[in-house]
């Protein structure tokens, strides 16, 4: 038993080590791929690699860079959860998440790429968009939400709305996440299952699971068409999600050549409450307390002992 609890308490040390500051040369990619849990700690890792993306967006504010970043892929592929590891530790900002809903009539009537374009980036931005103007090229091509001609018309118009982006300084990086028909569907399984997932699973997404082979022809179409030496696409696989988010954020900080500009540490001045004085406790409208964390006992000195001579002239006095 003590042998068990030695392993448990070293464990939970472990745990709640911070992670190291030292920095990770992404610029060469190691010979063997690296073994999650045996090689390297997946949470140590991931702490590691978003301190080097608080680097990377604090070079981009101070570049004023202008960077989109592209998610695509199949349904539970696992770009929600890349862009939730990327964006953990940035400001919200710089770094902006963009996933538009259905187009309304109005946007339906508009130049396709039109309502994409104001969430574009201005000066010292990063934004990551959570699907993309591809959804003509994906799912309205093969359930029917656009015609043929509207098809073509963004085949055609893609590639040069991209250039035109890039010809403006635009830094943009293109995402198409993999995964197994298999794992698919064992991630679908879990949505069906887990409350907290449920809200992923729309009737479009089950409508979708008949149209598989249908999804793979129009992804081998867009890319026979959008993936250039100027606007590359760059494939994730994804069969592993712990993986495929280590993968993306390193990856995504190879792409931008970045200095580290972390200020030296700041002293903390100290705070001056001389002249504030609160209001009554009693007219603020606190929640109600429902979960509690016992306060910490704080040790306070014995009352230094008085001797009995002194205590008793003081008693007279």
């Amino acid at each position: 038993m003590a042998e068990k609890k030695k392993k448990k308490d070293a464990a939970s040390k472990k745990k709640k080590s911070p992670p190291s500051h030292h920095p990770i040369d992404i610029s060469t990619v190691p010979a063997v791929a690296l073994r999650l849990g045996k090689d390297v700690d997946y949470d140590t890792e991931q702490a590691r690699l978003q301190i080097e993306l608080v680097k990377l967006q604090e070079w981009i504010k101070h570049e004023k860079l202008k960077v989109v970043v592209l998610f695509e892929g199949r349904d539970a592929a696992g770009k929600g959860g890349a862009i939730k590891r990327i964006t953990e530790s940035l400001n919200p900002r710089i770094c902006r998440v963009v996933a538009l809903g259905t187009p309304t009539e109005r946007e339906k009537t508009q130049w396709y790429f039109q309502r994409y374009v104001p969430h574009l980036p201005a000066a010292g931005e990063l934004i990551l968009f959570d699907r993309s103007w591809y959804n003509r090229a994906g799912v309205e091509r093969v359930m029917g939400f656009c015609t043929d001609a509207q098809y073509q018309e963004f085949m055609h118009s893609c590639p040069e709305f991209e250039s035109m982006l890039i010809r403006s300084g635009i830094i943009l990086i293109k995402y198409w996440f993999s995964v197994s028909d298999e794992e698919q569907e064992r991630r679908f399984q879990e949505r069906m299952t887990n409350p907290t997932k449920r809200w992923k699973i729309s009737p479009m997404d089950l409508e979708s699971r008949k149209h598989w082979a249908d999804y793979s022809r129009a992804k081998d179409e867009m890319f026979a068409v959008t993936d250039s030496k100027l606007a590359p696409w760059y494939v994730v696989n994804s069969e592993d999600k712990k993986s495929a988010r280590l993968n993306v954020i390193r990856h995504l900080l190879s792409l931008i050549p970045y200095k580290d500009l972390t200020p030296e540490p700041l002293a903390l001045p100290p705070i001056h409450k001389a002249d504030y004085v609160r209001p009554p406790m009693q007219n603020q409208n606190f929640i109600p307390v429902v979960y509690h964390k016992k306060p910490k006992k704080i040790k306070s000195k014995p009352p230094e002992s008085v001797p009995a001579p002194a205590a008793k002239a003081a008693a007279s006095a």
